[in-house]
């Protein structure tokens, strides 16, 4: 009996992968973008809406981490302000810490995004070069306030970074 079932079900396995083998492939006929997808695809290309887009974003991740950083900060005074003072120095901190977090993060957005697109443009190719780019002009303008001395620190600090990122999301794609 053991024996009978082992051969059904070679037989079955056999006559599968030959009907699999004889199997035609359909091919699905190219779609032609529309006119709107194709207007579409030419406001995205346009770096000026993507910087804006990209500080935009920035900004609002910039405010979720302010509000959260800024809920942690825990005021020095705790043992002698009340319960309705402890409160209102923690929406405080929320929210200037979720401004300035909002700003710096709107301004890196649309920096490394502007310098990508350009950088892009001016190549006519998407690579690793772009990445490290505009990561060195981001971290050099951020910390240019600093001196020379702090945006050189800043742009191989920021490059090394974006190319870090760059790698981690090519490998999860």
């Amino acid at each position: 009996m053991a024996s009978s079932n082992a051969e059904t079900e070679s037989n079955n396995n056999s006559s599968s992968s030959v009907s699999k083998e004889t199997e035609v492939r359909k091919y699905e006929p190219i779609r032609m973008p529309s006119m709107e997808d194709v207007r579409a695809q030419d406001v995205w290309n346009n770096c000026a809406v993507r910087s804006v887009f990209s500080g935009v974003m920035g900004g609002g991740l910039g405010l979720c981490m302010g509000l959260f950083v800024g809920a942690l900060d825990n005021p020095l005074m705790q043992d002698t302000m009340t319960g309705r003072e402890q409160f209102m120095y923690t929406m405080k901190q929320m929210g200037r810490r979720s401004l300035s977090s909002a700003k710096a993060f709107a301004v890196m957005g649309f920096i490394f995004s502007a310098a990508e697109c350009v950088v892009e443009k001016a190549r006519a190719k998407h690579d690793m070069t772009n990445t490290v780019v505009a990561g060195c002009v981001t971290g050099g303008a951020i910390s240019a306030k600093g001196g020379p001395k702090a945006a050189c620190v800043g742009c191989a600090g920021f490059a090394a970074f974006s190319v870090v990122i760059e790698k981690f999301l090519d490998s999860h794609s």
